[in-house]
């Protein structure tokens, strides 16, 4: 474990730098901007940084997304500051755009303004901070714009289903097919429900409502996105409670039998047979998935090899030109070849969170000995050791993103304490989180 705490000195030393006016910054070298997905995902490891900045990064972080949030109540895709250089914005000339004045001027991005998880992190966010520091006052402060948050993703769910119809490539994978009723998004819209019910509580206001929907939301996507005997379908319920499933659901049973792991999407009598490793990693840790179906997600991830040569690949198996969700935008700059960024690269803060996960369900071993293979990986640079690099090839391993990623320093944190004290921080069953036997 010796490298891994090398790592773990090197990571908090590498987020907190990337502590900005704004907030968190993806990265002081590019993505300079407070991105509302990565920010609040890296809460999670900087609310454990043993430097009190953490947290107050994170704070600002909070403010600043509140700040630009809609009028309807969508969270902005990230906020920066004009005129900055960064070499990531390729696509908007080099900088988030010129305003002809010198001052320093913040600005919401529109390359990516629909994408949904920027409320559900934001929610999520907002919860890992209150049971991080027990600030009441910033969460009643901010408990109008959560309730706006909330109501803006509702109106995604466009059929009324009870689960979120997403558009393709409006996530994280914002590169990406997925869409419709998708299993990352709707995993954490079941996590959002059930930390506004949490938040609800510490404000001392009614919390059944929100509740009722967390487990309504996952019990649908079981029954939607579980192919196997863990989830029997009863089509009759089905068909009274939502018709139109019964046509892609026969189809997909006849089709597919089982599958050891969530679908990543089904769509209007459409799906997808491949191995979302972010979306079922997140219904794990979040108690979306039981025991047995936790278990058989993770024995898969280590009998494919997706957890090689680093944790962790993000597909599988990867999408091939002539493939039925190949989209030609995936030659753009190069980024979505197979095995290449969200089509089948290895992102080391995924490689995290598949390590908490591994501690959640209580495989320990394992966890320690992908916590140091995540140690090595981290430690690969380009041009220096520990470069905490973005995303790496699927097959070489080789870093192939921008170097300094928050994300992938604030969840080798997240991962490195998890398995030095044996439980997962925050998401915990002390907290109300855990795997159902």
């Amino acid at each position: 474990m010796e490298l891994a705490f090398e790592g773990r000195s090197r990571a908090e030393e590498l987020l907190l730098g990337n502590g900005g006016e704004l907030g968190l910054l993806g990265s002081s070298k590019a993505y300079q901007q407070v991105w509302a997905r990565d920010s609040m995902i890296c809460s999670l490891g900087l609310l454990l940084c043993a430097n009190t900045e953490g947290k107050a990064i994170h704070r600002r972080s909070l403010e600043t997304l509140r700040r630009f949030q809609s009028p309807l109540g969508k969270m902005p895709h990230n906020v920066g500051f004009a005129n900055v250089a960064d070499p990531a914005l390729i696509a908007h000339g080099g900088t988030l755009g010129g305003t002809g004045r010198s001052e320093k001027v913040a600005m919401v991005d529109t390359a990516h303004a629909g994408c949904v998880d920027n409320n559900l992190w934001y929610i999520v966010g907002h919860y890992f901070n209150y049971v991080a520091t027990g600030d009441k006052e910033l969460l009643a402060t901010a408990w109008e714009s959560l309730e706006k948050a909330l109501l803006w993703l509702r109106y995604q769910d466009s059929n009324e289903c009870g689960l979120l119809e997403v558009h393709e490539a409006m996530d994280w994978a914002d590169l990406f097919v997925n869409r419709y009723n998708v299993l990352y998004d709707n995993a954490l819209y079941y996590a959002a429900w059930k930390c506004m019910g949490h938040l609800a509580d510490a404000l001392s206001m009614s919390s059944q409502f929100y509740f009722a929907n967390a487990l309504d939301v996952r019990r649908k996507v079981n029954t939607l996105l579980w192919v196997g005997p863990e989830e029997p379908k009863d089509f009759t319920g089905i068909s009274h409670e939502r018709k139109e499933w019964t046509y892609t659901l026969k189809r997909i049973e006849t089709e597919l039998v089982e599958r050891p792991f969530y679908l990543p999407y089904v769509a209007f009598r459409d799906y997808a047979d491949r191995f979302d490793t972010l979306g079922n990693l997140l219904a794990i840790l979040f108690g979306v998935a039981d025991r047995a179906k936790a278990h058989k997600i993770l024995d898969y991830i280590h009998g494919i090899g997706l957890n090689e040569p680093y944790p962790v690949q993000s597909l599988y198996p990867v999408l091939q030109p002539g493939d039925k969700d190949w989209r030609e935008y995936y030659r753009v700059r190069n980024l979505n070849q197979p095995h290449h960024y969200h089509n089948g690269g290895i992102w080391p803060f995924i490689g995290g969170i598949y390590v908490a996960a591994l501690v959640q369900v209580g495989r320990a071993d394992e966890a320690e000995q992908q916590l140091e293979k995540l140690s090595k990986m981290n430690r690969l640079g380009r041009q220096i050791e520990w470069e905490f690099n973005e995303w790496h090839h699927g097959l070489s391993g080789r870093p192939m993103g921008y170097a300094g990623q928050s994300w992938s320093t604030a969840m080798y944190i997240f991962a490195h304490d998890a398995v030095e004290h044996g439980r997962v921080s925050i998401i915990n069953s002390e907290n109300g989180w855990h795997v159902a036997d």
